[in-house]
């Protein structure tokens, strides 16, 4: 692993410095000879933080989190049934910036923006300048949330609500705070692993002054992911009061066995994180390469129960764009 790349520079200039050369990605890691098989997208381009590459292996063309990250020309072999909205989230926005699928729960995209560029992101087509919530659009929020009484947690995501400045993070956790119904605020984030200098002191304290209950999920897919200095920041976010979970993405190729995954539930705990949902692979265009066979996942599933306490047991889930809820797979009559 490349640890001289590892700088203690603050997280907005670390987000400045990201790579999004594909040519100096594989400089820095002596891939060079991988030119050919990969491409320069015109949309979705690499996007990568220095402290994410860090943790990669120099040479290694399989590396884990190389391969989630650099774009490979099947990404253009167009596949049948892999769709720009796997999910139909261009359906579900009553009022921009908004998406309303579940019952007590509605979701907050507050940004498009990312630290990283994920090649199997379900959103990677998403719409987000017809959906980003405008500066007058709070009241609309505030509306539409107290017209509904049933929701009682309001999820924030993007692209990555970590990727907004504090200043207007803090600014939408005000305006939610202000709404007496909801009881839990929830950020769905990448940036506490591939970027851990994002939980900043300043971010901490303030989530932890939160008369809202504040969970935080992660998106971690490898074990290699969690460094020393990932599984400090992410203690800090505990001992913070936030409460830690993870959700990854099967990936064929990357975490699609036994030991990888009961090596990432192991990994998680130590840096205070339960693992939460294991994913399906949304089929989204461009990602069908990533697509791990159902059978085998259920397979890997049962040894995964067999070989971890249950509380280290991510749900199996898939999401369908009908369904108002994450859909567990059927590990009993497929078995």
């Amino acid at each position: 692993m490349i640890n001289h790349l590892i700088t203690q520079k603050n997280w907005q200039t670390q987000l400045s410095e990201a790579i999004t050369s594909v040519d100096e990605l594989l400089s820095i890691l002596k891939l060079e000879s991988l030119r050919a098989t990969v491409y320069i997208p015109e949309h979705f381009e690499l996007r990568v933080p220095r402290d994410f590459v860090a943790k990669m292996i120099i040479g290694d063309s399989n590396d884990p989190l190389l391969r989630q990250v650099l774009p490979d020309q099947k990404e253009q072999v167009s596949v049948t049934g892999y769709v720009t909205d796997p999910l139909s989230e261009n359906t579900q926005n009553p009022i921009k910036g908004l998406l309303h699928k579940y019952q007590s729960r509605v979701l907050l995209t507050i940004t498009g923006a990312c630290a990283i560029h994920c090649r199997y992101c379900f959103r990677q087509h998403f719409d987000y300048s017809a959906n980003m919530p405008t500066a007058d659009a709070k009241d609309n929020i505030i509306h539409y949330i107290s017209e509904n009484p049933e929701v009682n947690e309001v999820i924030l995501s993007g692209g990555d609500p970590l990727n907004v400045t504090n200043r207007r993070l803090f600014a939408w956790l005000d305006t939610l705070e202000s709404i007496p119904q909801l009881t839990t605020i929830r950020l769905h984030t990448r940036l506490p692993v591939v970027m851990p200098a994002r939980l900043d002191t300043e971010l901490l304290e303030r989530l932890s002054q939160s008369r809202c209950r504040i969970v935080m999920v992660i998106h971690c897919n490898h074990a290699n992911e969690i460094d020393t200095t990932t599984a400090e920041y992410l203690q800090r976010a505990r001992v913070a009061g936030v409460t830690l979970l993870n959700q990854a993405v099967l990936l064929k190729g990357i975490n699609d066995d036994v030991e990888t995954q009961v090596q990432l539930s192991e990994r998680l705990f130590a840096s205070g994180v339960l693992p939460y949902y294991l994913h399906v692979l949304d089929k989204v265009a461009g990602a069908a390469h990533f697509d791990h066979d159902l059978q085998a996942s259920i397979r890997l599933y049962w040894s995964l129960l067999a070989q971890l306490p249950g509380y280290l047991v991510p749900k199996l889930v898939r999401e369908l764009p009908d369904k108002p809820f994450k859909m567990p797979i059927d590990i009993y009559n497929n078995a």
